[in-house]
Order: structure tokens, then C-alpha cells, then sequence
């Protein structure tokens, strides 16, 4: 050990006088040499000085041992005192993680109930033996829970028969000591920091960070229109005071922005609290109708922006979740953060909005949009159905007339579309490449200088007919009836998403009432749009409103024929077997979902088939919901349908898919037939457990 060294060194030091006296032997005799007399006196002054060396060697060796043992032995003692009253527990393990030796601390605070010798599982479970270091040197690090407190650990994995610092004698001791004489001498040094105030510290610091919010009321005008001058102050304080006193218990400060627009912000630990009661502002806000107005309820949608660095950050994210909360038709909280979007509500079925304000202002941006564009592409979703194809050919009738040059992208034909389509095939009144692939499509658009892309009945970039036009063109403009997703276009020139619409069709219908006098509605692309309102409304079933019958009459005035469309859509005898094959081979889960698969091998468009099923179920008594599942092209393809008493959207969207809260859908990949079946029965029964459904 180093106390050896120590010794031999001191050792050397006393004998230096001696060495040095041989120098001085040699000096005397050529001194003697010199001369005699002088010699002789400095000989006996020589042979005086080695006496008296040789004695003091002789005597202080035996001292200077002994000394360096005491002060080592009590080094040793203080060592192993401060080490055992170190103010973090440690301990060192052998090869099987027994404890070996270990502080006061390490014993008062994890073995104080345990022998001298103990595993290291027995005093810290969330410690094992296999965590160990595999390589001399190596440190280990462990996050564990102990009680009340949070600790770090660190284990180190030490040779001592490597270690030039330890004597063999020592190294042979510890062995000896571990019970493991004939084991290689492998040690592991546990030392641990107790981390609960820094975890504290900062838990308060991430609660006490500021969340920016926004809250809209979504139906202000509409529910007041109806309600005279005095209850109308009144149904205004009581809005007023609900948000109010909401916020309030939750240390939130709001500020009024505008008669229907607040804006707050709020402590990020509060956030946990209302995402723990899911926002129950929704649903209280809603009783403030009762006995004022009859059938408008007023709802509200809240937008929060959260986790991202900066207050500015913040607030553009809860724009954009405000966004998106309205998008979807709104009464629901949409909060969004750096890494993920999360929705809270949206149960209610989508209030119609009396006002065609809007729908003027879009008509005329769209207008102007058209008029700047060298030339237009038209695109609906991917496997289009009538309504995207209908309200396509209605923007193709703007641009046309407008002077624009327009193409309709339709890189796949289902049969349910193919006749709608025969009926542009050689008419003169239109191009023969009227309808292009994607691939044509590409060549229409060139380098996309001057082009236009106008994205109808989809607002999910991915869902599109073509993607890779959406990166080629100018400018976008996306019109849609859908609710939105956390998916959107980036900067799109125009969007214009009500989800309220029965339809594409009925919004396209009324956008060309507004795009000016020159644009004349021809009769197949009357018949088109009517087509697309009346598939997607299920035969005017499907929530159409006021403005829904309005588009109807002004399709019906410019040559809509409800006969012809009939004809033209009618069932084909072996599809109507498909049909009845998935009534007889339904699942009715939990007395009120029916869950049916949809075998349509052989057919060009199975998910459509699909679809008409899951509306033939819904004219069963007591079925809230119906799911048809079909496989196609290596998918499974869900089509989900409802009334009023499920919001199969919020359904869809937990399977990666999105829709309306009574029209929704969605594809799943690398699962089989029955395994889909599972997963659409897993969601229902945990929407069920969170208190989302009945």
C-alpha cells in the first residue's frame, strides 16, 4: 500500500547522512595527502560525524515506523469514518450483489431492517443484480422511487487486482471479507443522490410555465336572432358569467376580446385539471338555452396552445387550434403542442349557419383566385365518390367560364361512379380528356407556374387523388364539408371547411350562386351536384338543413332531374346479395353497435358497397352506430355511419381515420379481417369506460 512506499521513502531520507559521509572519508584523504597534520585533525571530526550518523539512523528508523503505522492506521480510521458518515448513501456490492460494506446512510435509509450482509434487491427492488456494469470502469445510472422520495443511482464497476492502488494484502482482505476469496476480485460501488427536491423543483417550474388559450362562442348571432332584447341581455350575462366563473376556479385570467371571442392564459398545471374533468364548460354552457331559446343551443370551442418556448409560440398555437376546433365543427377543446393535438367534446351535431355571408366572401376570393391562375386542376379524394366528382365539375364550370383552361383528376373509376362519368364520354360540350390521371394530371400541370389546384370533399393532403400535385402547383385553395384533423394543407391560398354542409356539392352550389352572373350551370353538371347532395345525405336522411334544400332548388332551377338521377344510381342485383350477406353475417356489440364485415371480392368499388351497408343498418330499431369493415387492396376499409347518438367520427379518428360525427371512416393496414373487428370493439368499450358513450 501507499503507507509502504511512504515508509521506504523515510527510510532513504535517514540514510543520506551516512552516504554523505563517505564523501567526506574522501575528502579527508586527499586532504591527508596534502597535508598530515591537517588530515589528522579533519579525520577525527569525520569519524565524530559518522558516529553520530550511524546512531541517529540506527534509532529514528524504529521511530519513523512506527510513527508512519499510526498515521496510517488513523488516516485509515478517519477514512472509513467520513466515508461511513458520508451525506449520500453508498455502499459496495460483490459479483452477485450482496452488500460487502455500506454507510450510515445507505443502512438508516434502505437496509436499517436487513443483516450486515444483504442483496441489493432486498434493500432496493427497483435495483437488480443484472443491472450491473458489464466493464471495469463503466458507470450504470437508475431512476427509482423509494417511499415518498425520488433517487438517482450510480454503479461503478471495479477490478481490485487491477488496481495499482490496492495492495495485494488489501485486495486479498476484501475478498475475504466478501466470502468470495477464490472469486476474481470484482467489486461494484453503489452510491446514490436523492433527487425528490430537484424533481420538485422542477415540476414547479414545468406547472408554473403560461398556456395561452382562446375561446369562441361558435353560435353567438344565431342564438340570439330569435330572442327578444331583454332575455337577449340576459342569455348574455349568463354566458358571461359561466366562462367566467369556470375560469376562475381554475386561477385563470380571461379578458374579453370581442362579444363572442375571450382570450386567457393560465398556469400549465391548471390544464391537467380541466383535461381531467374533460372541459366540463362544454356541456355546462349548453344549459344556458333552457327555456330561452327552443332548439339552438349555444356551444362554445376553446383552442390552447402549450409546451412550446416562447408566449408568441403559445399564442399562434392556440390560433391554430382554434382553427381547428371550429373546422370540426366546433364545441370542443383542441389543445396543441409541439410533439401532438389533442381533442376534448365535440358530441354535438353541427349547428347550421343561417348567414351566407361567408359563403359570398369565399365565392369571391375563389373568384379572384381563378382570374390570376393561368390554369385550373380540380381534384377530390383518393377512390372518389359522387360528391367529389359532382362538386369538382362545379368548380370546372367557374373556371370554364371565367376562361381558365380546366382539367377534373380522377385516377381511379369505382363502378358507383362510372355512370355518372358515361355521361361526359363524347358529348361535345366538353374536352375529351376532360377527366386525367394522376400521371396525365402531372403533364397538364407542367413546372405548376400559374396553376391553381382547387382540393374538394377532402381537406387531408395524404387522401388526395394525386399527392404529388399539391407540391407541383402555384397556389391551393381546399373546399370541404368534413371536420378537420390535425392533417391540413400548408398555406392554402383559400380554405373554406364547414363541416356543417351536408355536402361539397351543396357548398360548390352555392358558391357559384355567387361567383357572378356569367357563370350558367349546364344540365349534367346540375345533375352532378344534385347526385353528390343526394348520396351524401342519404337520400336527404343525413342531416340536411335549410341551405341543403336551398342548393336543391337552385340545382332543380338550372335542369337537375330527380328521376334521371335515380335511374342512374340505382343497386345492381349482385351487389344487393353483398348487402344481404353482411346483414346476415352482423355482430350487434353491446345492444346497440352493429359491426359487420363486407366480402365485395370482385367488385371494382367494395368500400362503397361498404358504405351503403352501413346506412342500411342505421333503419334498425335501437342501433345507435353501424361499422361495415371491407377488404380491399390489402386494407381493411371502415365505413362508419350514425344518427345523433354516437359521434363515429371521434370513433374513426382513435383508428387514424376522421369524418363527421354521423359519417366517418377509416383504413387500417397489417391486421386481418377479425383482428379490425377487435379493434373496432376494443375503441367502443374504452369510449365506454372514459365515460364517452353509453
Amino acid at each position: 500500500m501507499k503507507t509502504d512506499k511512504l515508509q521506504n521513502v523515510l527510510t532513504g531520507y535517514l540514510r543520506w547522512p551516512i552516504i554523505l559521509g563517505l564523501l567526506l572519508l574522501v575528502m579527508n584523504v586527499h586532504i591527508y595527502y596534502l597535508d598530515n597534520e591537517i588530515g589528522m585533525i579533519i579525520a577525527i571530526y569525520v569519524i565524530v560525524y559518522m558516529l553520530f550518523a550511524m546512531l541517529l539512523f540506527l534509532v529514528r528508523k524504529r521511530s519513523v515506523a512506527k510513527d508512519i503505522v499510526a498515521y496510517a492506521m488513523s488516516f485509515h480510521a478517519a477514512t472509513n469514518e467520513i466515508a461511513s458518515d458520508l451525506e449520500f448513501p453508498m455502499c459496495i456490492l460483490d459479483f452477485k450483489g450482496i452488500s460487502v460494506w455500506d454507510n450510515n446512510l445507505f443502512r438508516n435509509t434502505f437496509a436499517s431492517e436487513l443483516g450486515r450482509r444483504f442483496s441489493i434487491e432486498e434493500a432496493i427492488p427497483d435495483i437488480t443484480a443484472d443491472m450491473m456494469p458489464a466493464n471495469d470502469g463503466d458507470i450504470r445510472e437508475h431512476e427509482f422511487d423509494f417511499g415518498e422520495k425520488h433517487y438517482k443511482a450510480f454503479i461503478r464497476k471495479m477490478n481490485i487486482d487491477a488496481n495499482k492502488n490496492v495492495s495485494k494484502k488489501a485486495a486479498a482482505e476484501m475478498k475475504r471479507k466478501s466470502g468470495h476469496a477464490g472469486i476474481s476480485g470484482h467489486l461494484y460501488l453503489l452510491y446514490i443522490f436523492d433527487q425528490t427536491e430537484l424533481i420538485n423543483i422542477r415540476q414547479e417550474n414545468y406547472d408554473q410555465r403560461m398556456d395561452v388559450g382562446l375561446l369562441y362562442i361558435d353560435n353567438y348571432e344565431e342564438s340570439l336572432d330569435t330572442v327578444d332584447d331583454v332575455r337577449r341581455a340576459l342569455l348574455i350575462a349568463l354566458v358571461d358569467r359561466k366562462i367566467n366563473k369556470y375560469m376562475l376556479n381554475h386561477d385563470v385570467i380571461i379578458r374579453k376580446l370581442e362579444k363572442d371571442k375571450y382570450i386567457f392564459m393560465m398556469q400549465h398545471k391548471y390544464l391537467a385539471e380541466m383535461q381531467a374533468d374533460k372541459f366540463s364548460i362544454l356541456e355546462d354552457i349548453k344549459s344556458v338555452n333552457a327555456g330561452v331559446a327552443d332548439e339552438t343551443n349555444i356551444t362554445i370551442s376553446i383552442g390552447i396552445g402549450s409546451e412550446v418556448e416562447t408566449y408568441r409560440k403559445r399564442q399562434e398555437y392556440a390560433r391554430s387550434a382554434i382553427d381547428l376546433a371550429l373546422g370540426r365543427g366546433g364545441d370542443q377543446v383542441v389543445i396543441k403542442t409541439m410533439d401532438n393535438t389533442l381533442y376534448y367534446g365535440g358530441k354535438s351535431i353541427e349547428q347550421e349557419k343561417n348567414t351566407r355571408v361567408k359563403a359570398r366572401v369565399k365565392a369571391h376570393a375563389l373568384r379572384d383566385s381563378i382570374l390570376i391562375a393561368d390554369k385550373v386542376i380540380i381534384m377530390g379524394h383518393n377512390m372518389p365518390d359522387v360528391d367529389a366528382i359532382g362538386s369538382a365539375l362545379g368548380i370546372y364550370r367557374i373556371a370554364t367560364d371565367l376562361g381558365k383552361t380546366a382539367r377534373v383528376v380522377v385516377n381511379s373509376v369505382t363502378s358507383a361512379l362510372e355512370p355518372l362519368l358515361d355521361l361526359f364520354k363524347g358529348n361535345k360540350d366538353y374536352p375529351d380528356d376532360l377527366f386525367l390521371t394522376a400521371a396525365a394530371a402531372s403533364e397538364f400541370v407542367g413546372n405548376g407556374l400559374g396553376v391553381l389546384l382547387v382540393v374538394v370533399d377532402v381537406n387531408r393532403p395524404s387522401y388526395t387523388d394525386a399527392p404529388g400535385l399539391i407540391d407541383k402547383v402555384s397556389s391551393i385553395v381546399v373546399i370541404d364539408h368534413h371536420r378537420q384533423t390535425g392533417e391540413a394543407f400548408q398555406n392554402p391560398t383559400l380554405s373554406y371547411v364547414e363541416p356543417f354542409a351536408s355536402s361539397a356539392c351543396e357548398m360548390v352550389a352555392e358558391i357559384i350562386q355567387y361567383s357572378g352572373d356569367e357563370i350558367r350551370l349546364r344540365t349534367l353538371e346540375a345533375d352532378a351536384l344534385y347526385s353528390g347532395i343526394m348520396v351524401d345525405t342519404n337520400n336527404f336522411m343525413n342531416k340536411p338543413g335549410v341551405r341543403t334544400f336551398e342548393a336543391v332548388a337552385f340545382l332543380r332551377r338550372s335542369g337537375a332531374e330527380m328521376i334521371r338521377i335515380r335511374k342512374m344510381f340505382r343497386t345492381d342485383l349482385e351487389e344487393y346479395k353483398i348487402q344481404a350477406e353482411a346483414v346476415r353475417n352482423m355482430t350487434l356489440f353491446m345492444d346497440s353497435y352493429v359491426i359487420a364485415p363486407c366480402n365485395a371480392d370482385g367488385f371494382a368499388d367494395p368500400t362503397i358497397i361498404g358504405s351503403k351497408i352501413a346506412n342500411t343498418f342505421l333503419d334498425i330499431q335501437g342501433v345507435k352506430a353501424s361499422f361495415v369493415l371491407t377488404p380491399y387492396n390489402g386494407k381493411i376499409f371502415i365505413s362508419a355511419r350514425s344518427i345523433d347518438e354516437l359521434n363515429v367520427q371521434l370513433v374513426m379518428e382513435k383508428l387514424g381515420g376522421g369524418g363527421h360525427i354521423n359519417m366517418a371512416g377509416a383504413q387500417l393496414t397489417d391486421c386481418t379481417l377479425d383482428e379490425a373487428m377487435e379493434k373496432v370493439k376494443q375503441v367502443l368499450l374504452n369510449m365506454r369506460k372514459e365515460g364517452d358513450i353509453d
